[in-house]
């Protein structure tokens, strides 16, 4: 295998890009960034570039030095197409990429309301440009209205009551961050968050957004509360980067379509948020939008590309995933994965204490643990998961 394309610039293309290395793949690799910046991680977008606590340099993976030592090349440009047939990655200056080896990293892109994004005010945070727009806004901004309570919006309300602003959270959902934790945990989220000053109203959607001379003014909830805002973030959640895709050939179901090898088509890999993998530890198909879940798929997808090409035979991907949340003094971990469908143990301390340990069961076997500022009792506990 001669030359390797990574499409995206995240966290999974660059573990892709240096596994291939690590793994002594000695020819060229282009890593095709969507955005004009060095490769940069994103949770720090949310907590400590917005609140002013890190400047945005410091979220850079790496220098260009490195990069250059590694002989990784970096283009930044926008992927526009795909051939297989071809193996060429199209950009959207018309240029055309050869490839031997392929790994779409695209990530995802912000889900967006049917309308009111074009007001002023009105923001998503997903990189560097859209956390740029936000801490500007909040520089004059005194109210601040969250349209969902997942785990992004709940760590940028952690961050503007930081600031001192008035923040209000509004989610269709019971709870905030049901779907991650659950509804136990999730109240307890919700009173984290009001006791800090938030006001966290679940059970009622967005249904319009408010305006005056171009400039957002307040939102209206399905119950007819009107909040009135100055700024408005949405965080209802994202889609996978698979447009540029289309027409491709390759299956585009909910990302990437991926075999239990990360394996999209041959000699073409997929890793991070665009790709969903058949599950062999969970027995279906998953889609992870987690950091560390995209770094492990990243590494992964590079070394079967390798083996796959020397014939050695792929290694089945079966993380057990984990992702973790900073709100005010409180971190969050869960490893494995939940549902509505689980089942609920308090094993350690309990819920409303400063430190607790819960135990997600399907069907009597544990599948997740979620540890409340408990990061030392985590190992044990993941041990537990299908042993």
């Amino acid at each position: 295998m001669e030359g390797i394309i990574v499409v995206g610039g995240g966290a999974a293309g660059l573990a892709a890009a240096e596994a291939l290395r690590a793994d002594d793949f000695t020819g060229p690799i282009t890593m095709v960034c969507g955005e004009p910046e060095l490769p940069y991680d994103r949770p720090p977008l949310s907590k400590q570039v917005l609140t002013g606590a890190w400047e945005p340099d410091r979220a850079r993976f790496r220098e260009a030095a490195h990069y250059a030592a590694q002989g990784i090349r970096l283009l930044h440009g926008q992927a526009s197409s795909l051939s297989l047939a071809q193996r060429t990655v199209g950009l959207a200056d018309g240029y055309q990429l050869g490839y031997d080896g392929l790994i779409i990293a695209t990530g995802a892109r912000p889900r967006l309301l049917p309308a009111g994004h074009q007001l002023s005010g009105v923001h998503v945070l997903r990189g560097l440009a859209e956390v740029t727009a936000l801490k500007a806004a909040f520089g004059s901004a005194g109210r601040v209205v969250i349209v969902g309570a997942g785990f992004l919006g709940m760590e940028v309300a952690a961050a503007a009551r930081g600031l001192g602003l008035d923040v209000t959270v509004a989610d269709p959902l019971p709870e905030p961050m049901i779907r991650q934790v659950g509804p136990l945990v999730g109240a307890a989220v919700a009173e984290l968050h009001r006791a800090q000053g938030v006001v966290v109203r679940t059970g009622t959607g967005v249904t319009e957004l408010l305006s005056h001379r171009g400039s957002v003014t307040g939102v209206v909830l399905g119950d007819g509360t009107v909040l009135p805002a100055d700024c408005v973030l949405i965080a209802i959640g994202a889609l996978p980067e698979t447009g540029w895709l289309a027409g491709s050939g390759l299956s585009l179901g909910n990302g990437v379509d991926c075999d239990e090898y990360l394996r999209a088509a041959p000699d073409v890999y997929a890793a991070g948020d665009v790709a969903s993998w058949v599950s062999s530890r969970y027995r279906r198909r998953l889609r992870v939008e987690h950091r560390m879940n995209a770094s492990e798929m990243g590494a992964a997808a590079a070394a079967n590309l390798l083996r796959d090409a020397a014939g050695r035979g792929p290694a089945p991907f079966d993380p057990v995933p984990y992702f973790w949340s900073d709100q005010y003094k409180v971190k969050l971990q869960v490893h494995g994965d939940l549902d509505s469908s689980c089942a609920v143990t308090v094993e350690e301390g309990a819920i409303g204490d400063g430190k607790f340990v819960v135990l997600f069961h399907r069907d009597g076997v544990p599948t997740a643990v979620l540890g409340w500022n408990a990061a030392a009792r985590m190992p044990a506990y993941r041990k537990r998961l299908f042993s």
